[in-house]
C-alpha cells in the first residue's frame, strides 16, 4: 500500500512541476502580494492628522504650517468637495493659503481642534471658517466596500469557472454546431451573472441597511443604474480571461492576479487618499475602483449624475471593450 502511495505521490509532484502555468503563479502571486504590500503599507510612520489644502499640488517650502510633521497634506482642487469633506470628518482642516490663510474647520471634531492649534501657531491671522457634521462611520464607508469586493467575486469567478467547465467538458462543442455566435452565448451569460448579482446585491442592501442603519443620501435609480455599469465590466472583464484558456490553473491564476490588486488598491477597506501617485494610477484602472468611488459619493454625499458620470462612462466603456475582446478571443473546443 505504502508503495501503491509513494508512487503516487511522486506522479503528482511530477505532474505540479511540469504544469508551468500552475507553478507559475503558485511562487509569483506570493511574492507579487508581498512586494505590493511592501510598497502601499511600506515606508515611514503613518501621520496622524490629515489636511486638506486647496492647490492643484503642494509645496512644502511655501508655508510654515506645511512642514509641521505628522500631518499629511492632501490636494484639493474643488474648494466645495473639501469642505464636505471636512463636515464628514474625512479630512481634520482644509485651508487655503492666500494672505491671510483661510481655513474650514469641523467644531464638531477633536482631530480638527489639534490641527487648527497647529495653523495657529504658524499662522496667528488666519480666517476661521467653522462647519459642523457629523463623522461618516467607518461601517457606512466600509459597506460599499463590502458590496463592491462581493460584486467582484461574483463576477469574476462566477461566470470565468462556468466558461472554463463547458469548454472543459464539451458543453462549447456542440454549441459551435448550432447557428448561434461567441457574441451572442458570451451576451447571454453576462445578462443571467448580471441578473443573479443585481437580485443578491439589491437583498444584501436591503438586509443589512435593516440591521445597522447605514448612510444613503443619494438618488437609488442612480445607485441601482452604477450597479448594473459596474457589473457589466467586470463581468466582461471575468469573460476576456475565460474565452479562450482552458487550464483551470491557467483561469485561477489569472484571476487571483486581478482580485487580489483590485482587493489591496481599489478602496475597499482604506481610502487612497494621500497614497502616492503611480498607487492612486494604477487604482484607477480597476473598474472596481470606479465602482467604489462613484457609489460612495451616490450614497455618502448624495452626489448625482453630473458628478458620477464620468465613472459611468468608464465603466461602461471598459465593459463594451472587454466583451467585444472576449467575443473576438473566444474559443469553443480544447485543443
Amino acid at each position: 500500500m505504502i508503495k501503491r502511495l509513494l508512487a503516487v505521490w511522486h506522479a503528482r509532484n511530477l505532474e505540479f512541476v511540469r504544469d508551468r502555468a500552475t507553478l507559475f503563479f503558485t511562487m509569483l502571486l506570493p511574492i507579487t502580494l508581498v512586494i505590493g504590500m511592501r510598497f502601499v503599507f511600506g515606508g515611514p510612520e503613518r501621520p496622524l492628522f490629515k489636511v486638506g489644502v486647496i492647490a492643484a499640488t503642494i509645496d512644502r517650502s511655501a508655508h510654515p504650517f506645511l512642514r509641521e510633521r505628522y500631518v499629511d497634506f492632501v490636494p484639493i482642487a474643488d474648494q466645495a468637495q473639501g469642505i464636505l469633506k471636512v463636515t464628514h470628518q474625512q479630512i481634520d482642516l482644509l485651508v487655503e493659503l492666500r494672505q491671510p490663510p483661510v481655513y474650514w474647520v469641523n467644531t464638531d471634531s477633536p482631530k480638527g481642534y489639534i490641527t487648527e492649534k497647529l495653523l495657529l501657531a504658524s499662522a496667528p491671522g488666519a480666517r476661521r471658517q467653522p462647519v459642523t457634521g457629523a463623522a461618516v462611520r467607518y461601517v457606512d464607508w466600509l459597506f460599499p466596500g463590502i458590496l463592491g469586493m462581493n460584486m467582484m467575486f461574483s463576477c469574476l469567478f462566477g461566470v470565468g469557472y462556468v466558461v472554463l467547465r463547458y469548454r472543459k467538458s464539451g458543453f462549447l462543442k456542440r454549441l459551435h454546431a448550432t447557428p448561434l455566435t461567441a457574441f451572442e452565448f458570451l451576451s447571454a451569460q453576462v445578462l443571467s451573472r448580471l441578473s443573479m448579482i443585481l437580485f443578491v446585491t439589491i437583498v444584501l442592501y436591503l438586509g443589512v441597511g435593516a440591521i445597522i442603519h447605514f448612510r444613503s443620501a443619494g438618488n437609488l435609480g442612480l445607485l441601482l443604474l452604477l450597479a448594473v455599469t459596474g457589473s457589466l465590466s467586470m463581468v466582461a472583464l471575468g469573460l476576456t480571461i475565460a474565452a479562450r484558456f482552458s487550464s483551470e490553473e491557467v483561469v485561477g491564476g489569472l484571476l487571483n492576479l486581478l482580485t487580489w490588486p483590485m482587493m489591496l488598491l481599489s478602496g475597499i477597506w482604506f481610502s487612497l487618499e494621500g497614497a502616492p501617485q503611480w498607487v492612486q494610477w494604477t487604482a484607477g484602472l480597476f473598474p472596481l475602483t470606479h465602482l467604489l468611488v462613484a457609489a460612495r459619493a451616490i450614497m455618502l454625499d448624495g452626489a448625482g449624475l453630473g458628478q458620477v458620470a464620468p465613472h459611468l462612462i468608464y465603466l461602461g466603456a471598459t465593459a463594451v471593450i472587454f466583451l467585444s475582446f472576449g467575443a473576438w478571443s473566444f474559443r469553443w473546443r480544447v485543443e
